[in-house]
């Protein structure tokens, strides 16, 4: 596919089709249990990475914690298997980007709402997931694909309800 934009013509290669990309998703999360003995995750990234400046900050406080002193007790936390995990996708997405002529900085629903409003909601929305997957103990990368891959109930109980949710809060806040 050619795009041309400013007077400049670029090659932007197509996805993957959803079968091989789910096949390709299932051979790392297997790969990624048989390595390093976890399977994929993302969300615990955010909470080594609080753990770890709350220790630099404040080492007695963190851990006093309850919450983040067994992250801190081997010391600093940023080097778990999970912050290197969730880094890797990050480089790993935008090499791909670039490779596949699909870079570009953009915000989803400015048009409809207006891009101040959109960016606030979509904090709100990132912030509200965030809470729910430490609640839950996992995200949807953890608890729902690696979760259901060890056949654990709170993962498809998870799954059901992330689908549930997501379909009902699409029909109320349609259009954002």
């Amino acid at each position: 596919m050619h795009i041309q934009s400013s007077g400049v013509q670029r090659v932007v290669k197509p996805f993957w089709p959803p079968l091989v990309a789910g096949v390709v998703l299932g051979l790392v999360l297997l790969l990624t249990f048989v390595i390093s003995g976890h399977g994929l995750g993302a969300s615990g990234a955010a909470t080594h990475l609080v753990a770890g400046v709350s220790l630099a900050v404040a080492p007695a406080a963190t851990q006093a914690n309850s919450y983040l002193s067994p992250m801190v007790a081997e010391g600093s936390p940023m080097g778990s298997w999970i912050t290197w995990e969730v880094l890797g996708i990050a480089i790993g997405a935008l090499v791909a980007s670039f490779m596949a002529g699909r870079f570009r900085v953009q915000v989803d629903g400015a048009h409809s709402v207006g891009t101040p409003q959109r960016l606030v909601k979509a904090l709100a929305g990132g912030l509200m997931a965030g809470f729910g997957a430490r609640v839950s103990a996992g995200c949807t990368s953890g608890l729902g694909l690696s979760g259901a891959a060890t056949l654990g109930i709170a993962a498809f109980v998870f799954l059901g309800l992330f689908f549930a949710t997501g379909l009902l809060v699409s029909r109320l806040v349609r259009g954002v």
